[in-house]
């Protein structure tokens, strides 16, 4: 018999007339893995299902959530708007055509169309509840900044003033969130009315505009601390975002980008790959010392700013990111504005509202619920990929940075903001609407959708897309 009779084993999966072949190992575990991801998404939905059916029993009994669709801060309002074709256009490109122009495109090609789609993602999906109602009139409703423009006609007076109306019962007390953020956030309104864009459409713009640049500084840093191809690869997932419904219109989304830029910065300065890495690393800490006085929560952010630094393996930085740091505090004490004064009498105020009567054993862990339906479900099997690769990151870097895979390295970046997030959920002080404050933490949850299998990534961009236009056409959210 000549050889060529002789029918060779199927290694792929012993068909032929040998033995079998052993199963492969590395397919084998990809399978565990996507099984393991969906598992992590269906956990997701679990826990946003229990925190609506809770939330309701709750709610319809005493009413101590002071919300009325939980666990978002919503009511029910089936609706269409002039967005709504615009939305699905650029969920379908997004999903359809993502991933391989962010394969393909130059970097800065990359970045471009990265912010363009953002800010179009955000505008439609803010243009659902009209242009009216879901942007010009957004920031101009009684809780708003807008509202108290002209009360800052003499701006070292009135920081000087500022602590004396934080608390209800106080006279003249500052609406919700003026009293509930430091005078940076205000400020940042009383500016653009001073150069000629006041009201409420060029506040929205602003934040829309500035907000989305956040995808931009996510960008850039995973490209710098892990590497470009896991950069590209979470663009779409920046993008497609769901938080857009909480971004368009809120001066969190202006937040958020304030902070991821900071981080940029300083990974920019840390990684030497920027031509002035001092002036990055000035920069960045006059970013972080800004977003400290737009809210106090961020000052969490430290977290993910110390992982930057942990990744590069350097506290070169630290000097000059300090000394930038330092720059508002000064300015705002040397005007007379107190922050951690304030601090104190915004945790009276917050209990004297409905802070006060929420129940911290609900909210804290439906605010995860909330934090699910405005990262995505792609997010949380990132996080799942994140937490299984972060052990194994931790003891690359303990031998040197070159052994750490990029894999790992973004796990921990993603990790570290996780970690704000759950400090920020136990504090006790971000009881509802978890879904737009926490968007600065979220924002770096999203990468980790770079992790998942590439072949799966549109059906993950789906689970992503689907969730944030049924919030946005069967809800009314608000804040």
């Amino acid at each position: 018999m000549k050889t060529e009779d002789v029918t060779p084993t199927d290694t792929a999966g012993g068909t032929g007339h040998g033995p079998p072949a052993p199963p492969d190992r590395t397919d084998d575990r990809t399978r565990r893995a996507g099984r393991a991801d969906l598992i992590a998404a269906a956990a997701g939905v679990l826990l946003i299902t229990a925190a609506v059916v809770v939330g309701h029993v709750i709610q319809n009994r005493d009413g101590s959530l002071r919300a009325q669709w939980p666990p978002l801060l919503a009511s029910w309002d089936p609706h269409l708007g002039p967005g709504t074709p615009a939305a699905l256009v650029m969920a379908v490109l997004v999903v359809a055509y993502g991933p391989p122009l962010a394969a393909r495109l130059p970097w800065r090609g990359l970045l471009a169309a990265a912010w363009a789609g953002s800010m179009a993602w955000v505008f439609s999906m803010a243009l659902i509840d009209g242009w009216h109602r879901g942007v010009a009139k957004r920031l101009t409703t009684k809780h708003e900044y807008l509202r108290v423009i002209d009360r800052f006609e003499d701006i070292p007076a009135t920081l000087r003033d500022f602590t004396n109306h934080i608390v209800i019962g106080e006279p003249g007390n500052w609406p919700a969130h003026v009293a509930g953020h430091p005078p940076g956030a205000t400020l940042t309104f009383v500016w653009l009315d001073r150069i000629g864009l006041g009201g409420g459409a060029w506040a929205a713009i602003w934040c829309v505009v500035v907000g989305s640049s956040a995808v931009l500084a996510a960008l850039i840093t995973v490209r710098v601390l892990a590497d470009e191809r896991l950069a590209r690869r979470a663009a779409p997932f920046l993008v497609l975002a769901p938080a857009a419904v909480w971004a368009g219109v809120s001066a969190d989304g202006y937040f958020t980008a304030v902070a991821a830029w900071s981080v940029a910065l300083l990974a920019l300065a840390a990684t030497r790959r920027v031509r002035f890495p001092a002036v990055a690393a000035l920069g960045g800490g006059l970013l972080f010392g800004w977003t400290c006085y737009l809210s106090y929560g961020l000052g969490l952010m430290a977290a993910v700013l110390l992982t930057v630094l942990v990744l590069a393996r350097t506290a070169r930085p630290v000097p000059l990111f300090l000394l930038g740091t330092l720059v508002a505090p000064v300015a705002f004490t040397l005007a007379g504005f107190n922050w951690w004064t304030a601090y104190h009498l915004l945790v009276e105020r917050y209990y004297q509202g409905a802070g006060g009567v929420r129940p911290y054993g609900y909210w804290v862990w439906a605010n995860l619920a909330c934090a699910t339906l405005a990262a995505g479900l792609a997010a949380v099997a990132g996080l799942r990929r994140s937490a299984v690769a972060a052990p194994g990151a931790v003891r690359a870097l303990r031998r040197g940075p070159a052994t750490a895979s990029p894999e790992g390295r973004l796990a921990l970046l993603v990790l570290a903001a996780l970690a704000a997030l759950l400090a920020a959920d136990l504090s006790g002080m971000s009881k509802a609407e978890t879904e737009r404050i926490w968007q600065p933490f979220l924002l770096w949850l999203l990468p980790a959708a770079a992790l998942l299998p590439r072949r799966r990534v549109r059906w993950w961009l789906v689970a992503s897309a689907v969730p944030a236009l049924l919030i946005n056409h069967l809800l009314w959210t608000g804040w």
